[in-house]
């Protein structure tokens, strides 16, 4: 089926349908980004095609004729099923755009992802990424479940069930304000008193608190938490206030330690205060495409890290 001779353009008819709702063919051509005289030309050349005088040209201004009015009418409903047709168009165009469902532990999507994926857009320019952050625990659970196909998180071991690969050891240091005892006693602390000593926690979960408690209970179960916090910024800042120690990632927070809001406590003894940041995948579907392609930037990346350190 070919469209009848003289079918008009569909941007002229709805600049008419313009000029009837806005009452005036100057608004009209200022909605579509046209001047006026410019839009005076375009419905002059379709009332010629259609053979029908569609405005009253007066010097109060342009008025749709009884003929106007009709057309107008007939007009809204094609325009109505143009727009369905180019939204479908886009639509199929959005679901055929290739995606990844990423989830992140939160110290990892604060320091870390945004450089993965600056380097997989460069890769996959036309890549849409699906991210959420939350603690190691619900990040697994989220790929375990198919939520995300690919997860990022930290901890002291690989989850169960779950394809992985160790990406960076992240160093855990304790820290305490200024005014804390710790921060100016001249003998370092040891693991014991570490976990006989209330500390400021991240909330169960959290791949930090796993590695610390994981760390300390050698000595039994550690003491009660100070306080727990679901953000490492929370923590931060109460330990600034000199509440009690904290153990965090020594990448949230250098900057602290080099403004001398916070100290660093040496330890007398060896302990295990670090953590692995992870990939991990549902076993049934190894990460390939571009999930393949974020797993193997993020070690790359994280390898050249190391090695300039």
């Amino acid at each position: 089926m070919t469209l009848p001779p003289g079918t008009p353009d569909l941007e002229v008819i709805d600049l008419l349908v313009s000029v009837a709702e806005l009452g005036s063919l100057g608004a009209a051509a200022r909605r579509h980004g046209i001047s006026q005289p410019a839009a005076g030309m375009r419905i002059k050349a379709l009332e010629r095609r259609l053979r029908l005088r569609l405005l009253d040209r007066g010097p109060t201004g342009s008025t749709l004729t009884d003929a106007g009015h009709t057309v107008v009418e007939l007009a809204r409903p094609v325009l109505a099923a143009a727009r369905g047709l180019v939204d479908g168009i886009a639509a199929l165009h959005e679901s055929a755009r290739p995606s990844l469902r990423v989830m992140a532990s939160k110290t990892i999507a604060d320091h870390r992802i945004p450089q993965w994926l600056t380097a997989l857009r460069k890769l996959r320019p036309d890549l849409a990424v699906e991210l959420d952050v939350a603690n190691s625990r619900q990040v697994t659970a989220a790929v375990r479940d198919r939520e995300a196909e690919i997860g990022f998180i930290e901890g002291p071991r690989a989850p169960e069930g779950l394809g992985s690969r160790v990406l960076v050891a992240d160093e855990l240091v304790v820290v305490v304000a200024p005014t804390h005892p710790w921060a100016s006693r001249r003998r370092a602390v040891t693991s014991r008193e570490l976990a006989a000593t209330p500390l400021l926690w991240r909330e169960k979960g959290s791949g930090t608190r796993d590695t610390v408690w994981e760390a300390l209970e050698i000595h039994g179960a550690p003491a009660r938490p100070a306080a727990e916090f679901g953000s490492a910024a929370a923590i931060l800042a109460t330990a600034r206030g000199g509440v009690a120690p904290a153990v965090v990632s020594r990448l949230i927070v250098a900057h602290e330690l080099r403004a001398g809001t916070l100290r660093e406590v040496p330890l007398a003894d060896s302990i295990a205060l670090t953590r692995k940041f992870r990939a991990i995948w549902h076993r049934r579907t190894p990460p390939s495409g571009a999930a393949e392609d974020l797993v193997e930037l993020a070690a790359r990346i994280e390898s050249a890290r190391t090695s300039r350190r």
